[in-house]
């Protein structure tokens, strides 16, 4: 399972808040992290915040923030670290993976 670092951790919680008081208030949001086939690379990362979580999936809590992934993803994910940077460079979330043996230009999506 990925783990997060504490400034990611702060950031997620801080666009949870904000998309309760965009969305008027959706029950609970649990920031999914997945591994999908594609990318220049063979894998590529999606992350978004899901209110439906499976019998199935792996889960992770940081405070009030829990992190889901479906089993094959969370195998992939394994040692994985998500951390937000914010720059003079720009800003975003980044995922240092340990299993990704290549990754393309982009940093988006790795084999």
């Amino acid at each position: 399972m990925i783990t997060l670092t504490d400034t990611a951790a702060e950031k997620v919680q801080e666009l949870i808040i904000q998309e309760l008081a965009e969305s008027g208030g959706e029950p609970e949001l649990a920031l999914r992290v997945a591994v999908r086939p594609g990318g220049c690379s063979g894998f590529s990362y999606e992350m978004f915040f899901d209110s439906e979580v499976a019998a199935d999936d792996m889960s992770k809590s940081y405070g009030e923030i829990t992190v889901v992934s479906d089993p094959m993803s969370a195998q992939l994910l394994e040692g994985a670290t998500l951390d937000f940077t914010d720059g003079l460079m720009g800003s975003g979330f980044a995922i240092d993976n340990p299993n990704a043996q290549r990754t393309c230009g982009c940093g988006n999506s790795f084999s």
